[in-house]
């Protein structure tokens, strides 16, 4: 797709960096997540700042050319909804075998290069964080890739979404199920403005989990 402007910033920048928004049948501001939705459209850095100042001026109303109003919580709405998605594809990325469960088995899949990402759940212990960071670090030291690692979700929103209990540590490797939940996870951290979609390890290959 071709650059789109936000227009919060008014600057002009990648579509898959912005978020679109329809006006809906009822007037309200609807996210398009999917980029489907018809009739005009506005697009908005895609990230939970933008969308809140873009709704608590209404500059929906401007762009859209229409009497349109945001719901009272368009982020929230936003940060569910990106949520559910990537929560919904790390399930089917479980079932297609892309999802590896537990420290060892995530620490494994990582030395082994199988792993594109780790998550952890919001309840993982600093030790259990840390064998599987000194992993992600080993990595980088050996000339592999950066293997960045998310903690954005519960152990039972995890445990929910992979059909499994007490998940606390998971790895996602880079098949084609695997790297559509990536996608979708780098999403929801950028949303929340603390994650960098191609993470690099620094000099001495350190590697922050993101929150």
């Amino acid at each position: 797709m071709n650059d789109r402007t936000c227009i919060v910033t008014r600057t002009a920048r990648p579509a898959e960096d912005l978020m679109r928004f329809v006006a809906g049948p009822d007037g309200m501001v609807v996210p398009d997540l999917k980029r489907n939705l018809p009739g005009r459209g506005c697009w908005v850095t895609a990230d939970r700042a933008h969308v809140d100042l873009a709704a608590k001026k209404n500059i929906f109303a401007r762009a859209l050319k229409a009497p349109v109003r945001p719901p009272d919580d368009l982020g929230g709405m936003v940060d569910d909804l990106l949520a559910k998605a990537a929560l919904g594809a790390l399930g089917l990325a479980r079932k297609a075998g892309a999802v590896a469960l537990g420290a060892a088995k995530v620490e494994a899949s990582v030395r082994s290069g199988k792993a594109v990402a780790v998550l952890h759940a919001r309840e993982a212990s600093d030790d259990g964080v840390r064998k599987i960071a000194s992993a992600r670090r080993s990595v980088v030291h050996l000339g592999g890739p950066e293997v960045p690692a998310y903690k954005l979700f519960s152990e039972q929103e995890l445990s929910l979404a992979l059909g499994a209990t007490n998940v606390i540590h998971a790895a996602v490797f880079g098949r084609d199920a695997g790297k559509a939940a990536l996608k979708r996870v780098v999403a929801l951290g950028k949303f929340r403005g603390n994650c960098a979609e191609n993470p690099e390890a620094d000099a001495l290959g350190t590697a922050e989990d993101v929150e």
